[in-house]
């Protein structure tokens, strides 16, 4: 419990400084959004007074703790571009963005996982040392070309889906999800290929500890051993690894959002930062963050149970 409650004190304050540090870096950017709206022929005047209708004249630390008092209240401000409220701008395109990205992991977890074990198991044999070349091979393709690739043979090649046949979740569920499979894989790739081998090393680690050998001293066989007693231990850096690649798998997303144009929250996020239309920008990145560092507080919570030793210290 004691340690559970230390990583929930830690969030909250990367959670503090990540938006302090967001807020900041926004407001020195170049670019003056009352003159982006207005035009650059627009008068001192009609600037200054947008200016004070915006709240930009301010100081930044009060206008930092309006915005910061609003998110925690659920309230992400309001776009200066398209003049409505942030949230009802983001309400279609969040869900888009975070289910192509859950899909993403499962998958990941689902091809590394058990490629990784596999690999383990039969280390060095002539499976272990093709599938092992693979992985250096997918490692290095990033996952806009995996994009274009997977368009070009299972879309226009195979006829599998419809590039660009994005149906949205409000019409069809399963068809929604279905266009997604093929952006997952794309995104899944490059982090199955790590994710197996970060694991098959693990284990292969723990095979060579002393409670690996007593264990088959005991008469276990290679299962028994294998998964009675190595692979709780060599989950644990692979949990690690799994917290570590939600950041990476959401930029992926949104990199991958562009290949197959699905229309969740790299669009309009490009629109924004170009019009320098910051409640938008600042909500979008601040919600990837809040949900890389939830995910990262279950994960480390998850290793303390698989290792209760970790409460002790």
């Amino acid at each position: 419990m004691r340690y559970v409650l230390k990583k929930t004190a830690t969030t909250l304050a990367t959670l503090l400084v990540v938006s302090l540090l967001l807020f900041v870096a926004f407001q020195l950017i170049p670019g003056d959004p009352a003159t982006r709206i207005l035009g650059t022929g627009a008068t001192p005047e009609r600037l200054e007074a947008l200016r004070n209708e915006m709240g930009l004249n301010q100081p930044m630390f009060t206008r930092y703790l309006v915005w910061l008092s609003s998110f925690v209240r659920g309230d992400l401000g309001s776009s200066y571009i398209y003049h409505q409220p942030v949230a009802s701008l983001l309400a279609a395109k969040v869900p888009v963005t975070f289910a192509l990205t859950a899909i993403s992991f499962a998958l990941m977890c689902a091809i590394g996982l058990p490629v990784g074990v596999a690999c383990a198991k039969h280390a060095g044999s002539v499976v272990d040392r093709i599938i092992m070349i693979a992985n250096q091979i997918i490692m290095a393709i990033p996952p806009f070309f995996s994009g274009i690739l997977i368009s070009w043979v299972f879309g226009m090649g195979l006829h599998l889906f419809i590039p660009g046949g994005y149906v949205s979740y409000e019409i069809s569920v399963p068809r929604f999800l279905g266009y997604l499979v093929f952006p997952a894989i794309a995104i899944a790739l490059p982090r199955s290929a790590q994710l197996a081998k970060l694991l098959r090393g693990s284990i292969l680690e723990e095979a060579g500890k002393n409670y690996a050998r007593t264990a088959y001293s005991r008469g276990n066989d290679t299962n028994g051993v294998l998964y009675g007693h190595l692979l709780k231990n060599a989950l644990l850096p692979a949990l690690t690894f799994l917290g570590m690649s939600l950041g990476t798998m959401l930029a992926g997303t949104l990199v991958v959002e562009r290949v197959f144009n699905i229309p969740g929250i790299s669009s309009i996020l490009l629109a924004s930062i170009g019009n320098r239309d910051y409640p938008v920008v600042l909500a979008i990145v601040m919600l990837i963050a809040v949900v890389i560092i939830v995910v990262n507080l279950l994960v480390d919570i998850l290793y303390g149970v698989l290792d209760p030793r970790i409460d002790e210290e």
